[in-house]
């Protein structure tokens, strides 16, 4: 007697030729319309019919996996880099912050599984594994939100069917102990800096809390002399990207290796070494593209209006007068960007080098080695300490939520002066 027909949809189980017996269910339809068969096997007819339940079960619970190639790790990362993440969270963010951890961690360290077969205990032995490179809780953490948001927007395509990151203990990340300057020593170094050329950029760091990116990016045309304000951008250099077919190799003679145990070469911490198959070093790529310079918005999205105080109008005028005495003796070589504080040139000075002038000042005022970012900590700390409302503070500094500005309030005791009277 013939077997009865099935109707289209319904799952079917037979022994085949082979010897092994066989499953066909239909899980839904395909991106063509046409319906979406998926197949399982055993040397049993009950091994068959257990699977073929259990996808059904997947079915109507709409887990079952999108039909097409499962990416592995490595991939689905670097399509969520290339197509995804942009749409969501700013190039720079992408280009400098996502794009290293990936390339230099996660890649490295879970890239070859296949991505439907993650598990949480792959990802906790990773983790295990970045604590012993020796990398910071902050840094894990970090790379455990990159991987969940990649991982939640897989799912999202169902290209697989949870999060595992989610099963996964984020590392806990304490904030640093926050370090002002006092006003004894930050005085010390504004004295200092009066000498120096473009001194008033360190005025601007004191009165205003700016960050490095947004004093290098003042511009002349965003200071408002008569109505005492300035409006902040960031300037930034977009990130060099290779341009060649095999990056790895391209910067194969700019790898760095693990140092010997124990390391006679370096007084301090060693640096970090490449990670196998590394992809860096773009900036000495023949064909790199990338490395312009850019003027953005600030980091928490907003471009800021804030008041200048009247003793540093004074000295940004005084340094737009002597900016004008070095335009004059550069000629053709200058290159006019419109900047407060621009390098011999006009051009934008190079972070390293305005690192290093801060470097410098710190030592010769005799103060401890400080931080570049402990002048912006001193300016909120001294801002608090006069009197300014903590909202106002926020404001002036361009902090996203107020709770990071309240992480300054416990300084306040430490510091009995104003912060605008440090430029007079």
């Amino acid at each position: 007697m013939p077997r009865p027909k099935k109707e289209n949809g319904q799952s079917s189980i037979y022994e085949g030729a082979d010897g092994w017996w066989h499953g066909r269910v239909t899980v839904g339809l395909k991106p063509d319309g046409s319906l979406d068969r998926r197949h399982v096997r055993g040397r049993d007819e009950e091994t068959v019919i257990d699977k073929v339940r259990k996808l059904e079960a997947k079915r109507d619970a709409a887990k079952v996996p999108a039909p097409g190639h499962t990416p592995t790790v490595a991939e689905w990362m670097r399509t969520w880099l290339d197509t995804i993440a942009p749409r969501t969270a700013q190039q720079t963010t992408v280009d400098e912050i996502y794009r290293p951890k990936v390339e230099r961690w996660i890649i490295p360290g879970l890239g070859q599984l296949r991505l439907d077969r993650l598990q949480p205990d792959h990802i906790d032995q990773f983790y295990t594994s970045l604590s012993a490179a020796g990398l910071s809780t902050k840094s894990v953490a970090l790379i455990h939100q990159i991987l969940s948001r990649a991982l939640k927007m897989a799912m999202r395509r169902e290209k697989v069917m949870r999060n595992v990151a989610t099963f996964v203990e984020s590392p806990t990340h304490r904030d640093k102990e926050i370090v002002p300057l006092s006003e004894t020593e930050a005085r010390a170094v504004l004295r200092m800096a009066d000498v120096m050329r473009n001194g008033a950029r360190w005025s601007v760091a004191f009165a205003l809390g700016l960050r490095q990116g947004e004093a290098l990016g003042m511009r002349w045309s965003c200071v408002d002399f008569k109505a005492g304000t300035v409006r902040v951008y960031q300037l930034k250099r977009a990130r060099y990207q290779h341009g060649c077919a095999n990056p790895h190799a391209c910067g194969a003679k700019w790898h760095k290796r693990a140092c010997a145990t124990p390391c006679k070469r370096h007084k301090k911490r060693c640096p970090r070494p490449c990670q196998k198959g590394c992809r860096f070093h773009a900036q000495h790529c023949p064909e790199r593209t990338g490395g312009v310079w850019e003027f953005k918005v600030p980091k928490g999205g907003n471009v800021r209006t804030i008041a200048i105080p009247q003793p540093l109008l004074v000295q940004l005028q005084k340094a737009q007068k002597a900016q004008a005495k070095e335009r004059e003796a550069a000629g053709e070589a200058w290159e006019d960007w419109d900047l407060c504080f621009p390098n011999t040139l006009g051009r934008p000075m190079e972070p390293h080098d305005d690192w290093a002038d801060w470097k410098w000042l710190c030592k010769a005022a005799g103060v401890r080695d400080a931080r570049l970012h402990d002048a912006r900590h001193t300016a909120a700390t001294l801002l608090l300490e006069q009197g300014v409302d903590i909202s106002v503070v926020q404001e002036v500094l361009g902090h996203s939520t107020l709770a990071v500005t309240k992480r300054y309030t416990k300084y306040r005791e430490l510091h009995q002066a104003g912060a605008l009277s440090l430029v007079t």
